[in-house]
């Protein structure tokens, strides 16, 4: 799935992201990053809220585990079961969230769980950027149930 049609599913399937102004600037099997701009997620300070911060990377993250389940032709309910939240610095302008598996063997225990098992848990890590500094990160754990065809 490209970019834009990625983009436009978020915009369509969770409305938030596009009064978040989320955009997609690159979904690939190793990671997935999308891009938010200030305006519409500031706050009281003149920075990013701390939950739009949350929510962007939550969605890095629940966006690339969707790609790389769609793209295996799984149907899949996807779900977030935790996260944790880690703000560094003030986000003070547009930002970047980049969503990635920290090892690739845990991916095939995942998938073998979810075959075997019909659900199945993964940790996915995000790390937020702006103006290319790091600011933040996630740490979330979803949970992925294999739905009939």
């Amino acid at each position: 799935m490209r970019e834009q049609e990625m983009e436009t599913y978020l915009h369509e399937h969770i409305p938030i992201s596009r009064a978040m102004g989320v955009k997609v600037e690159c979904v690939c099997f190793d990671k997935v990053a999308l891009a938010a701009p200030l305006a519409p997620n500031i706050n009281h300070r003149d920075t990013v809220f701390g939950g739009s911060a949350s929510a962007v990377a939550i969605l890095a993250a629940w966006t690339l585990l969707h790609f790389r389940l769609r793209e295996a032709g799984l149907n899949i309910r996807l779900v977030i079961q935790r996260n944790t939240m880690h703000y560094d610095n003030p986000i003070l302008g547009d930002f970047e969230a980049v969503s990635s598996i920290p090892r690739a063997s845990e991916w095939e225990k995942f998938l073998r769980i979810l075959d075997r098992k019909r659900r199945a848990r993964i940790k996915v890590d995000v790390a937020l950027r702006c103006a290319g500094e790091p600011v933040g990160r996630l740490e979330g754990e979803f949970v992925a149930l294999r739905l009939e065809s």
